[in-house]
């Protein structure tokens, strides 16, 4: 029998590599897929491919789409992004990238769709993230139920198309937990918003702090840190 496919959204960063370590160890044929689109922190493309290659990925593609020509995210637009916020589970925040989870999505759709596979992972988390509306598992559900209906694939009576999303229902300190189990390496995973050109976190923005307080809860190091001075206290 040939081996089963899926397409995972690679990132770079803590989720999404511990979502590929996942994959892979569940025996999956691990298509990666990464976007160049318009991110300021572009660090986090090369950090995927380096992952992908060391995990052991059938494939790792990077495709171009220009989220940046619209703006409205401090991801993608001169906008600062929030430091030493204490509310991390409030309004949306300023690096919300408007509708972003669906375009990669349905871009992994269509590339599933070529490969022949009906399985996407994605490394959303509902529990400890920053307030995004495509991070919640109503999302998920309703994109299935679009996947499904907007496929030659789904119409044609085959197996139907599933968003796994094994993150979804923990806290950051499993998540580290989970990937220590994996026996994956994190040293090279960038979680920042706000990096600086070698990739030395902020340390302030949303996902540092969130990425500090899960390794504080797992009772593990960041190898990320191990070694490299913060950017703490500069701008």
């Amino acid at each position: 029998m040939s081996q089963k496919r899926a397409v995972v959204l690679l990132s770079g960063g803590l989720d999404s590599t511990t979502v590929l370590g996942h994959a892979l160890a569940e025996g999956w044929a691990a298509h990666a897929l990464s976007f160049d689109y318009g991110q300021r922190h572009r660090l986090e493309l090369d950090r995927a491919a380096e992952i992908a290659a060391a995990l052991g990925a059938v494939e790792h593609r990077v495709v171009r789409v220009d989220l940046g020509s619209f703006g409205a995210s401090a991801l993608t637009d001169e906008i600062p992004v929030p430091k030493d916020r204490v509310d991390l589970g409030g309004d949306i925040p300023v690096t919300y990238v408007p509708a972003r989870n669906t375009v990669f999505l349905s871009l992994a759709l269509a590339w599933a769709e070529t490969l022949n596979c009906t399985d996407l992972f994605v490394g959303v988390n509902a529990l400890d993230y920053s307030g995004y509306p495509d991070c919640r598992p109503e999302y998920l559900a309703a994109f299935e139920t679009l996947a499904n209906l907007a496929t030659k694939l789904g119409v044609e009576g085959g197996p139907p198309f599933r968003v796994h999303a094994p993150l979804l229902e923990l806290s950051k300190a499993d998540i580290v937990r989970m990937a220590v189990r994996l026996g994956l390496d994190l040293s090279r995973t960038v979680s920042c918003y706000d990096p600086s050109n070698d990739g030395v976190p902020c340390g302030r923005c949303d996902a540092c702090q969130l990425r500090a307080k899960g390794f504080a809860e797992a009772g593990v190091a960041d190898p990320a840190l191990a070694g490299r001075p913060s950017k703490v206290g500069s701008e």
